[in-house]
């Protein structure tokens, strides 16, 4: 171990000293993939391999490692180095991140069993819709107590913003720790699926709701209608192109010797899904997601030699170089400066309690006996992208105060307390998940006394 660190260490002084001479000499930011962005690059993934070799180490899941490298590239500007803060917005840093995310749930989706998750579909549905009206409830409390002079609608998507749960994170836990296929991973997937889209529902309600309380105009029922259509269409037929249409998709190009053939097919579809996903108001990862659990091992039966054509194979190595610059740029948001105000703090601990608290009701929706209900608990309990895409979507919007006054439903430091909510439930999720799914496999007294 020791060693390993000396050599992530030398590697990264090296590439810390480079990133400074450029940086130092480059405008970057935005203009494509300029020596800036890869430099940036670099550094991100080697803080990212570093800080995760450190923390598996100590037996946590690699993805809190990633998680704190973020967190330390993004305040370095607290110690006077500036030049990294570009790496925040640029634009070929955020595509990188996006890829990483959707080829982690296409990854996830591959590995899941789908005939699996069908059988706790009833448990992941009442699982789901706990976890939306548990921390709306809460949400909407802690709202109303820290922000009474704001309008009643902002406290309302500040508690739907509490809803929707970071896929992401969690099936990152459970790939770790080889246990996607256990039966409360099934049931978080499913629910976190079903969440999304229910909070992404609650959402375009809210949303429509502020915007015709600012224009003035009456709310119509029927653009909900639509979109929940919408969102049931999408998932009904990427069901049924799974069953039906990509076994002969592959059946048609069985013949075909390219090494890239079935990678290269298989992400065309990845990406094709996550762009129809957000085409009907979805998030991305939701399509990408399907797009790997309809893409079954019986797809590729026809190839020549099959044993070579395992796309789990081929996404290990995407997934592992992409996956770590989203979770890196997720810590890379969090502003340690936030926590040096008390009413700040106060309102994001309550705030995160009530997220935290929310989503462990969860757990009484799951049927089955047997389950490690903590595990599912905890499981649900991550925010990230979504609630980040909330608040941006809250930013834009205003609304009149107590005081008769237009003011955004998201200010900056509501939305610094949104960051610090998703900077906790991430951070506490991954030991958290761990040590319960440990705690269930651990021998029971009787198992004890049997040997």
């Amino acid at each position: 171990m020791k060693r390993k660190l000396l050599v992530f260490v030398t590697i990264g002084i090296v590439c810390l000293l480079l990133a400074q001479s450029v940086w130092a000499s480059e405008d970057g930011g935005g203009h494509g993939a300029s020596p800036t962005v890869l430099i940036g690059l670099a550094v991100i993934l080697l803080m990212a391999n570093f800080f995760s070799e450190i923390l598996q180490y100590f037996g946590q899941p690699s993805v809190l490692g990633e998680l704190i490298a973020g967190i330390i590239l993004g305040n370095l500007v607290l110690l006077g180095f500036d030049h990294a803060e570009v790496l925040k917005t640029d634009v070929v840093i955020t595509t990188f991140a996006q890829l990483g995310i959707i080829s982690l749930l296409f990854e996830v989706g591959l590995e899941t069993n789908f005939s699996e998750m069908k059988k706790v579909g009833v448990s992941s549905l009442l699982v789901a819709l706990i976890g939306v009206v548990a921390p709306f409830i809460l949400g909407w409390l802690v709202a109303k107590i820290f922000l009474g002079d704001m309008a009643t609608l902002s406290h309302i998507f500040i508690a739907a913003m509490l809803c929707a749960t970071s896929i992401g994170i969690t099936a990152r836990v459970f790939k770790d720790l080889g246990k996607l296929n256990a039966r409360e991973a099934q049931i978080i997937l499913g629910a976190a699926v079903i969440d999304d889209v229910l909070a992404l529902l609650l959402l375009a309600i809210v949303e429509g709701a502020i915007l015709s309380e600012s224009n003035g105009t009456s709310l119509e029922v029927t653009t909900f209608v639509v979109i929940g259509l919408k969102a049931i269409g999408f998932l009904a037929v990427a069901v049924v192109i799974g069953k039906f249409a990509a076994p002969k998709i592959f059946q048609s190009v069985k013949n075909f010797e390219s090494k890239g053939m079935i990678l290269g097919l298989s992400l065309a579809i990845c990406f094709l899904f996550a762009w129809a996903a957000s085409m009907v108001g979805l998030a991305a990862i939701i399509g990408a997601f399907a797009a790997g659990l309809i893409l079954e091992d019986a797809s590729f039966e026809h190839f020549l030699d099959h044993k070579k054509h395992q796309l789990e194979v081929f996404m290990s190595p995407i997934t592992a170089v992409l996956a770590p610059i989203f979770f890196v740029s997720i810590g890379m948001k969090v502003d340690l400066r936030a926590f040096a105000d008390p009413e700040l703090l106060l309102f994001a601990g309550a705030l995160t309690l009530a997220a935290i608290i929310g989503k462990q009701a969860c757990s009484l929706g799951a049927l089955e006996k047997g389950l490690n209900r903590i595990a599912i608990g905890f499981g649900m309990i991550p925010r990230g992208e979504v609630i980040l895409f909330f608040a941006g979507v809250g930013a834009t919007l205003t609304l009149p105060n107590a005081q008769n006054i237009n003011e955004p439903v998201i200010s900056s430091s509501i939305f610094s307390a949104i960051v610090i909510v998703v900077m906790i439930t991430a951070l506490i999720t991954p030991p958290a998940l761990k040590w319960s799914l440990n705690r269930d496999d651990s021998p029971k007294p009787s198992e004890e006394t049997a040997r």
